[in-house]
């Protein structure tokens, strides 16, 4: 009788065990994708053009979050990329923008600025060290003990500084001026796979004379827009002087694939997903629009890019699987979240809005803040729609800096095209409101200005020395968030997702701490492992 109970006490042990949720194990390999400017409407409305293994393997396959937030404004590629890799908003990480003006100097940096570090392949001195809290990949790589390889490339310094972080293997992008894949001497080692191809007969720096832009698939297939006016097979030389080439490479759907031979050849060199510990590799891709198409919006330019991108996810995926296998590779795809529109208005319609010139709008104020407080210049200058001023000269005069910010919103809120005024006084120490919580996420004390403009849809941003107009939305832009591999549950989510949800999620894949600002909750989905 005791063995019989003691065998059916072990029967059931058993059983309970077998019904319990196998705990998912942690992926070899993290690859993050990065695609600046991808919409989601887009995305699903070339979905007929695509093949099966790359954007619908993803969709059908994958967990889809239908869309992503950025709570802060200005997005850019590099505020947006910080934003995903550390869970932070700009308030806490610091990368407000691509570039930040230094008041000290009168001189606009790139936000990753830093003297004390020479480039490679690149005369540009630049290091991680701006972005002021840990990354996803900083922690993976404590967690290890600095055993696992973090390597990021992307077409610009700012996106793979961003992705990279401060403790990669390498971080690397494409040099405006000569096409070399370049990095930063913070970094200590350089991959031999980049070195080789620098110095080689394929590098972009050597092809770039005879490359040529046309469609991948006739142009039959580019019929998704209604509103395409010219339906035409272009062809694009990208060359020019002064890096114009490169600069228009970086526009063309090339730059992906430039981008994606680079992540291979690592994937194929067996460096990443074959040891102890788990790897990173952060990728940045581009789907906005080519600066030379003759539509400006919804052209045949733009289809094709999509359809190249799918090509090289395809060709992507492919790799991953070969070399490292999906179940052992965690895989997640993002936008930026915005997306550029040169707007075309037809000749002889009349709109909304007007011209906001900063220049005028600067000078203006600086008159008036004159009358008030002495004939000294008090404004420093207009940069990313913000006012900055000359907080050094405004001490030394003994006048109260909150109160030369009050009378200064007070005085450019009367203004034409402006909506609102927000000084960074009321977004550090004022009432609380949700549009001033937006203003106050995207701003970094030392490194934004004293005043934020929001202007009023429809008006555009004249800029007095090249004359190129910006006409100002608060449209919702749909962006789409993409979970692939390491047995994720396939399912959409029709939910929006804050961009700081996704750092913590993939921490929780990797059994690592979530980077040290991130304060966002687990996605519920990850929770729903096999």
């Amino acid at each position: 009788m005791r063995k019989l109970t003691s065998s059916i006490i072990a029967f059931l042990s058993i059983t309970v065990l077998c019904a319990q949720p196998l705990a998912v194990e942690v992926p070899k390999l993290v690859v993050g994708i990065t695609i600046d400017q991808l919409r989601g409407d887009y995305l699903k409305l070339f979905r007929y053009i695509y093949g099966e293994r790359g954007f619908n393997r993803l969709l059908d396959e994958g967990l889809v979050y239908n869309n992503i937030h950025y709570d802060f404004p200005y997005l850019d590629n590099a505020s947006t990329i910080a934003t995903i890799y550390t869970g932070a908003n700009p308030s806490y990480h610091g990368i407000t923008a691509e570039n930040r003006y230094l008041v000290e100097t009168n001189q606009v940096v790139s936000s990753f600025a830093d003297n004390n570090y020479m480039g490679d392949f690149t005369t540009e001195m630049l290091s991680p060290l701006p972005l002021k809290v840990s990354t996803i990949t900083d922690e993976l790589i404590i967690a290890s003990d600095g055993e696992s390889k973090v390597f990021a490339f992307a077409p610009d310094a700012a996106q793979a500084l961003a992705s990279g972080g401060h403790a990669a293997s390498g971080a690397y992008w494409i040099e405006n001026e000569n096409g070399k894949w370049a990095t930063t001497t913070f970094y200590k080692s350089e991959h031999p796979i980049v070195e080789q191809h620098n110095r080689s007969q394929q590098s972009l720096s050597r092809t770039i004379g005879s490359t040529t832009w046309q469609p991948e698939i006739d142009i039959e297939y580019y019929h998704a827009f209604p509103y395409t006016w010219k339906q035409y097979a272009f062809k694009h030389q990208l060359e020019g002087k002064n890096g114009e080439g490169f600069r228009l490479f970086k526009e063309s759907p090339f730059v992906n694939k430039e981008v994606n031979d680079m992540a291979i050849r690592l994937l194929q060199s067996g460096t990443l997903g074959r040891r102890a510990n788990p790897d990173f590799l952060a990728l940045t891709f581009y789907a906005g629009n080519f600066s030379q198409a003759i539509n400006k919006n919804y052209s045949i330019e733009i289809q094709d890019t999509y359809y190249r991108l799918d090509l090289e996810l395809a060709r992507l995926l492919d790799a991953i699987e070969r070399h490292v296998g999906l179940d052992n590779c965690l895989i997640f795809i993002t936008s930026t979240g915005y997306f550029k529109e040169e707007e075309v208005i037809p000749e002889g319609m009349t709109t909304s809005g007007g011209e906001f010139f900063p220049e005028r709008s600067q000078a203006l104020l600086n008159m008036y803040l004159m009358a008030l407080y002495g004939r000294v210049q008090w404004v420093k200058t207009y940069f990313n729609k913000q006012i900055f001023f000359d907080r050094k000269l405004i001490e030394e005069s003994g006048f109260d800096l909150k109160e030369i910010q009050r009378e200064a919103a007070e005085f450019l809120v009367q203004s034409a095209g402006v909506q609102d005024v927000i000084t960074s006084h009321q977004m550090l120490h004022g009432a609380y409101n949700q549009n001033v919580q937006f203003y106050r996420n995207g701003y970094c004390e030392g490194i934004s200005g004293d005043l934020f403009l929001e202007l009023q849809p429809g008006w555009k941003v004249v800029d007095d020395q090249s004359n190129i107009k910006n006409r100002g939305h608060r449209n919702a832009m749909m962006a789409p968030v993409i979970f692939f591999g390491n047995h994720v549950k396939p399912q959409t989510v029709n939910r929006t997702i804050d961009a700081t949800e996704i750092a913590p999620a993939i921490a929780y894949r990797l059994r690592i701490r979530a980077p040290n600002a991130a304060h966002a909750e687990i996605l519920e989905e990850f929770y729903m492992e096999r």
